[in-house]
């Protein structure tokens, strides 16, 4: 009886275990998306210019806003924000680059590096002063909040499932933006280098101010989905997913796509385990970025998919 017992209790904990880490890995590959959303427009912007865009955790935020003016002072429909929301961030990181990159090019990175930093802080203060710095709800227009039962013992907020879904859908429309259309090739051309792409007659400052704009308009898709799924906005909501988003650029390899999207969902679902494995731990889950991209360039400096002659 006791032996009977004892194997009741192990099968029933073993139950336990696994739908719990079934839960936690779809919970992480939702967070990964978000990273991913992030992190491509740094990977691309990176690719081009050997640019480390410190202000592209902004662009996350203000599309975040965008939609909640599109919803609370426009009466839009939640899809109709959120387009609106990717139109405000592609024009407004057009603008970034136009104003805060463009005229130090050829500088030294340091240099354009303190600009971009410039840049994040004046739009966190700015929104600051317009919004408050109080945390708020974001509006619902249209999309109701509810969880999908995936099975008996699994499920997900269908948000999060949103963002799965939108991350996917991202991603294959690149794809096929960067394979099939000239500006897509352009882009590949000018990643390659610059400098021949220009001498071959391709448009350098157009190529670069379309990378800007893809990379903000993807980033804004993960701030406005995120304000749904945690339903509060407020204006340093970049801040951290905009650090993360360098750890997985820099854990996938410097430019390499296919890195961020495996480095996107490796942090995610990292994160996610230690969740809900070890919570209650010293080292906050936040931090688990850092702990991993110290580990990643003790072991290969280059990143996963990264060039071995790419030092970070």
């Amino acid at each position: 009886m006791v032996r009977l017992s004892f194997l009741l209790a192990s099968s029933w904990g073993k139950g336990v275990i696994t739908t719990m880490l079934a839960q936690q890995l779809l919970n992480g590959i939702a967070l990964g998306f978000i990273y991913i959303l992030i992190a491509v427009g740094l990977t691309m912007i990176y690719g081009i210019l050997k640019l480390l865009h410190f202000a592209h955790g902004v662009i996350y935020m203000v599309g975040a806003f965008a939609a909640m003016i599109g919803i609370m002072y426009l009466h839009m429909h939640f899809l109709v924000a959120l387009l609106f929301a990717m139109v405000i961030s592609a024009l407004a990181g057009m603008a970034i680059e136009r104003f805060a990159y463009r005229p130090l090019r050829g500088s030294h990175p340091i240099t354009t590096l303190i600009s971009g930093i410039g840049i994040s802080i004046f739009l966190e203060n700015l929104f600051q002063i317009l919004f408050t710095s109080d945390t708020r709800p974001f509006p619902q227009a249209g999309i109701d909040v509810t969880v999908v039962q995936i099975t008996e013992t699994i499920s997900l907020p269908n948000t999060k499932l949103f963002i799965i879904i939108a991350g996917i859908l991202a991603l294959g429309l690149l794809y096929a933006f960067l394979r099939f259309t000239k500006l897509g090739v352009a882009i590949q051309a000018a990643a390659q280098d610059i400098r021949a792409a220009s001498l071959m007659g391709v448009n350098v400052n157009r190529v670069i101010s379309a990378t800007f704009m893809l990379g903000s308009a993807l980033a804004s898709v993960g701030g406005v989905l995120v304000a749904l799924t945690y339903n509060s906005i407020f204006p340093t909501m970049g801040t951290i997913p905009g650090l993360k988003a360098f750890c997985v650029v820099v854990l996938g390899g410097l430019g390499s796509i296919p890195g961020t999207v495996v480095g996107g969902l490796i942090l995610g679902i990292v994160e996610a385990l230690s969740d809900g494995f070890l919570s209650g731990m010293v080292i906050d889950k936040d931090a688990i970025a850092f702990v991993i991209l110290i580990a990643i360039l003790m072991v290969r400096p280059s990143g996963l998919f990264g060039k071995n002659i790419e030092k970070v």
